[in-house]
Formats: C-alpha cells, structure tokens, sequence
C-alpha cells in the first residue's frame, strides 16, 4: 500500500502542531531519521590543550538607575490635528491677505495727490468791498476770515464743533473704529445714513487734498492722509487748521469769516448759541444758513446744543438758558448795498484785469443814503405800490460829477439778483423829452418860443397828450412842464431825429436809439443809471458825466492797483442851454406833473410814463444831488394808472427829504451866477465808455509755495494783513 504522505510512509511520531501554526501553515519536509545501532568505540586519551590564563573579572556595570514608573500615553486628540491645520491656514491665509491689501494700498498711494501742490490751494479771489468813508459792507468770492489757533477761540465754539463732528478727536490716531462702528450701527437702525465716521482729520485730509467724490477709493484715500496727518503734526494744529479752512457756506471759510458774514463780529466773540449755529452748518452749510434758512439753522443749533449737553460739554441749567435767551437780530449777507455790491464786483475786472488775487475796493456809496433809498422803495412797493398792482422798482443817485451814493435794483435782493438799475432796459416815456427840448435850445429856439400844443397827425400816426387836454399856443417851457406830446412831436419833426439822438448820446445815453419820430416819447429802451447820468450831465452844466463807483482798489498788502484820477473834459453842450433846460425843468415841479416832488429848495426834474402804465419814471436833481426812480413790473404788467407825477415822485421826494438834512438850500447849477462848468468829470470807466484799464498787479490766488506743513505753518501766521471795517489790519495771513 503506497501514501503519498511522508510521515505515513516512515514510522515515528508526529509532529505536534501549534494553532499558530494550523493558522499560518508551512510546508516542512523531514527526512526520515535512521537509527542504527553502533558499537561504541574506545576512548581516545584526550591531547592537552593550551589555555590561556583566565583574564581577571570585570567589574561589575553600575546599577541602572531605576525607571521613573512611565504615566500611559494619552489617547491621540482628533482636535489638536484641526487646530493644527487651521492655524497654519490661517497664517497662509493672513500672508495672502496682507500682501493682496500692501498692494491695494499702494495702488491708492500711488495715485494719492502730490501734498506740496494741493498745500497751494485754489480758491476764488475775494472782493470786500468798502463804502466811501471806509466801513466795509460787502464780501464777495471765497471769504476767509482772521486766522486764529484753538488758544484764541471761546471754548463753547471749539467744544460745540467736537461735540457734533468728533467727540474722540483727542483720543483716535486719525480714523476712530469705534466712532465708525457706531455710526455703521446707528445707520443701520436709522434705515438711513444719519450719522458719518469721519473724523475732523479726515475731514481736513478731504478739504486739503481731495475732492468731494463719495467712493471708496476716495474714503481709503481720506483715511490715508488722515494717519499721515496724525504723525506729522499735533491734535490742535490739525483743529486749528480745520476751524480756519472748513467751508460754512455764503462763500465762507473757516469760522472767523462766518462769524463776521453771519454774525457781524468776530469769531472770538460768539454766543454759545451763535458757536452752535456755526457748527450746525458743519452738515450742511447752504442749508442751514441763518441767512437764507434762520428757522433750520435754530432747529440745527438746538439738536448741536442738546448733543454738547449729552458729551458733558455744557450742564442742563446752560442748555435751558440759551434756549431761552432770544436771538440777536440776524444781519444781512454782506450788509446793505448788495446790488451796488454786485454792480462793482463786476466792474473790478475792467480795471485790474481778471487774474488778480483779493482785493479790498473802495466805492463812492453813502451808507446812510442807501439805506434811505431801500426803505423807502420798500415801503412804497409794500403800501401804495401793492394796491396798485406795483411788484418792482429801483432807485439811482448820484452827484453831478457822477460819483454814484445809492443805488437799488429792486424790492428785495434775496428774491431776486437781477439789477433794475444797471441790467434792465425799459421805455423812459416823457423823461427823455428834455433831450428833445435841449436839442430845440441848441438850434435857436428860447424856453418862451411859442408852440401850438393841439392834436397832431404825422401819416398813420396821430399820438394823444395825456387825457387828451391840448393847452393850444404855450410856450416851450409850458410845454415841457406839462408833457405836451404834441409840442415834443412837432418840435422833433422840425429838428430832425439825428439831432436829439446826438444830443442825448453827448450826455451819456449810450444805449441804440431808434431812428423815428416816437423817440420823442421815449420809446427806445435805456437803464435807469444812463438816464440819471444824462440828467446829471445837465446838472453839471453840460459837461457829460460818466457813473463811476470806484475811487480804489487795493491788494491785500495794501499795494494800490487802481486810484481814480480827475481829469478834463469839454462841454458837450454850451452852459447856458444846459442852464436855460435846468430852468425850464424846474417848471415841472412848480407847477407842472411833477407838483408831488416839491421840496423845500430848488428842483429840476421830469416825469416819464409810458403806454398802459407799463412804466413809471421821475429823474430830478437839486445843487446837491441827481436822482432816478423807476416803478413796474418784470412781465410788463399794466399798473393801476401810476404815472411819474404820483406813486414815484413820492419816492423820490421821500428819499431826498432825508437826503438832504443838515444840507442848507442852494441854487441849481448854472442858476448861481457862476460861470464854468460846476465839475470836472473823468474819463469813462469800464462799462460806461472808452477807457484803458490798468494791468492788474495782483498774486495767484493762495500764493506761497511749500508742502502742507508751510500751509499750516502760514494758518498761524505770516503774509499781508487783511483790512476790515475801519481799514486798520487785523490779522497777518
């Protein structure tokens, strides 16, 4: 019998297998042992060996130091692994971020303005305007008033302007977090952006450097420059640099020129409630101007009142007392005269030229006669005027050498700009008849010649004398006593157009004068003040005059550009007609249309209407003064039969009276007996004539060089003096 398996083919025991083994089984092959039985052999003698001698016993090793017992092993953290992984993302993540913000931050600065330029920084020039006896009474461009540190300040200005702007400026290193996420909050309940985060600094930063642009890339800029600012100069520098520079509205800059534009004083000399009112102007300068808005500007300065009680600025007991306390009477931008202001303004380029820096003017106006002369237009239009369907009207006066002392353009400056005196062109009616009548004394006829004062009719055209009454033969000083039209028409017919409109471009009516008959009656368009120069050309014994309202003009460091020089001029009409017309006018007060005009010295003077009492004129003078009133209606409106004998020859008369107190009667020139002409008036100026203007001598605007550190160094110090009221220097600049 044959197997296949070895242990069965040979006797002997089996080898006993482990369960390691039946579970990892190896193959092993064993050879069959043979025993055989041997016959033991004889021992051999054993051969000596050689040893070597014993080598002598190590020393025992020295006892290992017993094992401190070992704590068990922590089970591994999952955690600890995502920590790990987190933190070292975040790092990455925080390299990557800032290298992507470095970047953006200096694409910003790269494209931030050059600060040594934006320190010279343009504005618009300033014009303040000074009366005849020196008080100022008009500003124009952008005004900058004394410049002054926060030492020189009242405390409740500087602490109402932190109390709504940045109530942590002394605490923030330019941008305030906290005062950011504030306003984010407030914002964000409000549904409504009613708070900012800007701080002063960056407000400065925006002002000095930056546009108005809302953008991020122009905030990222603000802020920036505000940590710039921050590191370059102190926390009072930058406040004083911001109260001197931040715009206030009515063209201010800077709380000293707002004080003196709203306030009439200094900035060192507010009221607690005229500081809050400043500060309120901080939101929205146009807005809450007490010029233009007086009831937003008080509401504004009690919300500016209650936030400086909340920051600890003030106590209950002073919030409620200057609640209390009524307000001062509020002062008009730039006082009275502002279209005589306007009218001058534009006049400076024609004598300066247009690139010259501020500049201070002094004018030909009386202060007192023009308050006189806004009052009383006033209060015509507001009474009489009212009922007669009478909405405007503007009053000119002057001396007879044209040296202008009042002027109006209408009832209400606020309400309207537009200058009735200078800009408006109107029919004058009958008051340019005594250019007809001088043109007669030129060609031979006497004021006793005698004219036939009946209807007349010229082809289709037949005018009427008012309420159609004809005097029949009068005399020619009847007739322009009366208004004849029918005399003026004839009169003009004989002489010839191009006659009287000589004569009347001779005595300064520059305006384009049309080539019929009607210009007898006025019916070519002029201004009030070419009329009154006219009138005041005969006043001046007929030597044409020219309306000037300049004597000076000044640059800030008191370099004179411009003085007023007297110069000659001829008679463009003889004395004796111009005197021989002055006689004939004063018929027209005495007992012609003019009768309400009467004063208590001698007058010559006429009245004008014109069709459907569109216009009402009345343009008289005495020794002493020229005068012009004219009353209507922007849109033409008919009045209510106002002619120039009624509603303005009161005004007029009105306005003379006052005038001409503490002033003794004299005789009207060229009725004294004194022979030559009266005055001398000066070559025309720019807008009334011919006439070279001087080259202006003036500094860019701003002037100076240097980085912003010059600016603000010039904030505190350094320049020309600016002159104000008495014309004595109060601050250096």
């Amino acid at each position: 019998m044959t197997s296949n398996r070895p242990d069965e083919l040979f006797a002997g025991l089996r080898p006993i297998q482990s369960h390691e083994e039946e579970r990892k089984p190896r193959l092993r092959f064993k050879r069959p042992a043979l025993k055989l039985k041997l016959k033991p052999k004889a021992a051999k003698p054993e051969r000596p060996r050689y040893e070597p001698p014993p080598e002598p016993p190590a020393p025992p090793p020295p006892p290992r130091p017993r094992p401190a017992p070992r704590r068990p092993a922590p089970p591994p953290r999952r955690s600890r692994g995502i920590l790990r992984t987190l933190a070292t993302w975040a790092f990455v993540a925080a390299i990557w971020v800032g290298i992507a913000g470095g970047m953006v931050l200096a694409y910003f600065a790269y494209d931030l303005p050059d600060v040594s330029k934006a320190a010279q920084f343009e504005r618009r020039p300033a014009v303040i305007v000074l009366a005849a006896d020196g008080s100022e009474f008009a500003r124009f461009g952008d005004l900058h008033g004394t410049v002054l540190d926060t030492r020189q300040l009242p405390a409740h200005l500087i602490n109402a302007v932190l109390a709504t702007e940045d109530r942590r400026f002394y605490y923030h290193f330019g941008v305030d977090p906290i005062g950011l996420a504030r306003a984010v909050y407030v914002n964000w309940r409000s549904g409504r952006t009613v708070q900012g985060g800007s701080t002063i600094t960056q407000q400065l930063a925006k002002n000095l450097f930056l546009t108005p642009e809302r953008s991020l890339k122009r905030k990222i800029q603000e802020a920036m420059l505000a940590l710039w600012l921050e590191r370059r100069f102190s926390k009072d520098q930058i406040l004083t640099a911001y109260l001197n520079r931040v715009y206030l509205g009515a063209g201010t800059f800077g709380v000293d020129a707002a004080a003196r534009t709203y306030f009439g004083k200094p900035a060192t000399q507010v009221t607690l409630r005229e500081a809050a009112i400043i500060a309120g102007l901080l939101k929205a300068p146009s807005r809450y101007a007490p010029t233009s808005n007086p009831d937003e500007a008080a509401e504004r300065a009690k919300v500016v009142l209650g936030a400086m009680e909340d920051g600890g600025f003030i106590t209950r007991d002073e919030l409620q007392a200057t609640l209390n306390t009524p307000p001062a009477p509020r002062a008009k931008p730039g006082g009275d005269g502002r279209y005589f202001a306007d009218w001058v303004t534009d006049l400076v380029p024609g004598f300066i030229g247009r690139d010259y820096g501020d500049v201070i003017v002094r004018t030909t106006l009386d202060l007192k006669l023009q308050r006189a002369a806004e009052q009383h237009l006033t209060a015509a239009l507001s009474g009489p005027g009212a009922q007669a369907n009478v909405s405007q009207g503007a009053l000119v006066a002057m001396t007879a050498d044209g040296a202008v002392r009042a002027l109006v353009g209408g009832r209400d400056y606020d309400a309207s700009e537009f200058n009735r005196a200078v800009q408006a062109r109107r029919q004058p009616g009958s008051s340019f008849k005594p250019f007809v009548f001088l043109s007669a004394l030129e060609s031979g006829y006497s004021p006793d010649t005698p004219m036939d004062d009946s209807p007349v009719r010229i082809g289709n055209w037949s005018p009427h004398n008012y309420e159609n009454k004809y005097r029949g033969s009068i005399t020619l000083a009847q007739a322009l006593a009366h208004s004849s039209n029918a005399v003026t028409v004839r009169l003009m017919e004989r002489l010839g157009v191009d006659r009287v409109r000589r004569a009347a471009a001779e005595l300064g009516i520059g305006s384009t004068l049309g080539r019929d008959l009607s210009l007898a009656l006025g019916t070519s368009e002029v201004t009030l003040l070419e009329l009154t120069s006219g009138y005041a050309g005969i006043a001046n014994r007929g030597v044409p005059v020219w309306p000037y309202a300049i004597t000076e003009i000044r640059d800030r460091a008191g370099n004179v550009l411009y003085r007023r020089q007297g110069g000659g001029a001829a008679p463009a009409v003889d004395p004796q007609h111009a005197a021989q017309l002055t006689r004939m006018m004063t018929g027209v007060v005495e007992y012609g249309t003019g009768k309400s005009a009467k004063l208590d010295r001698p007058v010559a003077a006429k009245t004008g209407t014109t069709q459907e009492y569109r216009d009402a004129w009345f343009v008289g003078f005495t020794a002493d003064l020229v005068a012009g009133v004219w009353l209507g209606n922007d849109n033409n409106d008919e009045m209510k039969r106002i002619t120039g004998g009624s509603l303005p020859a009161k005004v007029w008369r009105d306005f003379m009276v006052e005038a001409h107190q503490g002033k003794p009667p004299r005789p009207l020139p060229g009725l004294d007996g004194v022979a030559g002409p009266a005055y001398v008036a000066a070559a025309p100026g720019p807008g009334a004539g011919a006439g070279a203007a001087p080259k202006a001598v003036a500094s860019g605007p701003g002037g100076g060089s240097g980085a912003i550190g010059g600016l603000i160094d010039r904030l505190f110090g350094g320049g020309a003096p600016v002159r104000y009221d008495s014309g004595a220097p109060t601050h250096n600049r």
